[in-house]
């Protein structure tokens, strides 16, 4: 192939434009008291969704506001009802989750009904991820041509349970086989036009992605037989660096298996494609991302917090005496909507200053090979049923993406 034939992928989103667009839809979403949220995730969908580029065709995010909040109101009535049967089969057996323990046999009942309500909703997180991958899937476009996702959400939902649980009984071995599993089941489920995604390869070669987790474990289990041994000041010094060791694992593992499962995808089993993210990019935008936020969220909390203490200085509280004082109103009401305002400007700045830059970077290093190919495809007939991700916004499952 020559030349031509790859296409890069580009992104050109601009991060103060998505600060305040991310502000300004936080406000209405606290005047409105949450109901704008759907309609905000959806303006922030749309400018990410048009800043990614292939070829110098943007993508396009078809989803409104008006969908999510319908499907959002359907799962909270269905999740209500479901575990309303819930908690009325734990009462029939002696666990209720609501009363006041009055016995140590009571206070183990309670916590096995909350054990059991926990598990119970296993299954409809599962059920969720999959429908919201569906509903993007079949509400993004790319020159015309639709994605789509068969609807599987709960076959997805029972693998996963299955997958899980093997991957607790093995003490997280076998998490390659589960992340490869789960893909697979949802790539080979999705379509661009009439061409069908297939995910290849192997779920062994992700262990290599496990490499800094082994050595994070390695590090834990040596400060482990440290204290064992009685050298605390060894101990001291591996368990620290063990544990930040094994977050910066945990985050090359989702890169790296991202790129691997990325590398081994087909589209129509002619177009492929190369993906190569980097684990130290990554890491370095969520620290510098985190540090700037921190600077600003202090600053933010300074200058609230002196606004209200000047005004709470200027109240007698000698002649007014104890209790509250209509001179409190003002400073009150200051200190909470700065706490507010400091929230909604902090998940602002976390999707400008860190989750858009990390997409950035998955974009740009993401090549498509063989362009040619594409022209081929044709549209394919809409998916019926690919509704709102309502069980994922009931959920609260994943973010602003």
């Amino acid at each position: 192939m020559d030349d031509g034939n790859f296409g890069h992928g580009e992104y050109t989103g601009d991060g103060k434009a998505l600060f305040w667009l991310a502000l300004r839809t936080g406000c209405l979403t606290l005047l409105t008291l949450g109901i704008y949220r759907f309609w905000g995730k959806t303006r922030i969908r749309r400018y990410i969704w048009s800043a990614a580029r292939l070829e110098g065709s943007r993508f396009e995010y078809t989803g409104t506001g008006l969908e999510k909040f319908l499907g959002f109101l359907l799962a909270v009535v269905f999740l209500a009802v479901y575990l309303g049967l819930i908690q009325i089969l734990l009462f029939w057996f002696g666990m209720t989750i609501f009363a006041e323990p009055q016995s140590p046999e009571q206070a183990l009942a309670q916590g096995a009904g909350f054990s059991l309500s926990a598990v119970a909703l296993l299954p409809f997180i599962f059920f969720a991820i999959y429908r919201a991958r569906r509903y993007k899937m079949a509400r993004t476009r790319w020159r015309g041509i639709r994605f789509g996702m068969e609807k599987a959400a709960w076959g997805y939902a029972f693998q996963a349970l299955g997958y899980w649980a093997l991957t607790l009984l093995s003490l997280g071995l076998l998490t390659p086989l589960m992340t490869f599993r789960l893909e697979k089941y949802m790539a080979d489920r999705s379509w661009f036009g009439t061409a069908r995604f297939v995910q290849e390869g192997r779920w062994t070669a992700l262990y290599g992605c496990m490499r800094q987790i082994f050595v994070a474990l390695a590090l834990l289990a040596c400060g482990g037989l440290s204290i064992a041994l009685g050298k605390v000041v060894l101990a001291v010094l591996l368990l620290p660096v063990g544990a930040v060791w094994l977050v910066i694992g945990v985050i090359s593992y989702r890169v790296q298996s991202f790129a691997y499962l990325s590398r081994h995808k087909m589209l129509g089993r002619k177009v492929a494609f190369h993906a190569h993210p980097r684990t130290q990019t990554v890491i370095g935008t969520y620290v510098l991302g985190a540090l700037l936020l921190g600077l600003g969220l202090s600053v933010a909390t300074g200058v609230f917090g002196g606004i209200a203490a000047f005004a709470l200085s200027g109240l007698d509280f000698e002649t007014a005496g104890p209790g509250f004082q209509p001179g409190m109103i003002p400073p009150v009401l200051i200190t909470a909507a700065g706490y507010l305002m400091t929230l909604i400007a902090a998940r602002a700045g976390a999707l400008a200053l860190i989750t858009q830059p990390i997409l950035k970077h998955y974009v740009t290093t993401l090549t498509v090979i063989n362009l040619t190919a594409l022209a081929e495809i044709r549209q394919r007939a809409a998916d019926t049923g690919a509704d709102a991700e309502g069980f994922a916004d009931a959920l609260d499952i994943g973010g602003a993406i």
